[in-house]
């Protein structure tokens, strides 16, 4: 019958202990910059161009820049419009290198594709 001393000493010990641990108190925090970047500083990319071509056919241009940018069938006739009536399309503006990566993968569809820096 000495178990009962036993468990009120090892419960008496679990509470002292449960009392010496603290949990640490959660808060939400909202961090707010005071200064953001103005737009004059911000990167503002390059441009990719696909441009008109006498080779290559409406259709083709459309399934072209439809796999490349993975566009619905609307968007990228669209741009494929105003290669055939204007020139030109600026498809996109992204970093360099994503940029270049788009070139080159117009390119391969013998897409004559250029990037420049944008404005």
């Amino acid at each position: 019958m000495g178990g009962g001393i036993e468990n009120s000493a090892r419960d008496a010990h679990a509470v002292r202990v449960a009392a010496t641990i603290e949990l640490p108190s959660v808060s939400p925090g909202i961090i707010r910059e005071e200064e953001t970047e103005s737009k004059e500083n911000l990167d503002p990319g390059y441009l990719v161009i696909c441009w008109n071509d006498p080779v290559n056919l409406m259709d083709f241009v459309t399934h072209a820049v439809q796999q490349v940018f993975a566009w619905k069938k609307e968007k990228a006739e669209f741009h494929m419009m105003q290669v055939h009536n204007q020139g030109k399309s600026v498809l996109t503006r992204e970093t360099m290198e994503r940029a270049e990566f788009y070139v080159h993968e117009l390119q391969k569809y013998q897409l004559h594709a250029t990037m420049e820096p944008g404005e």
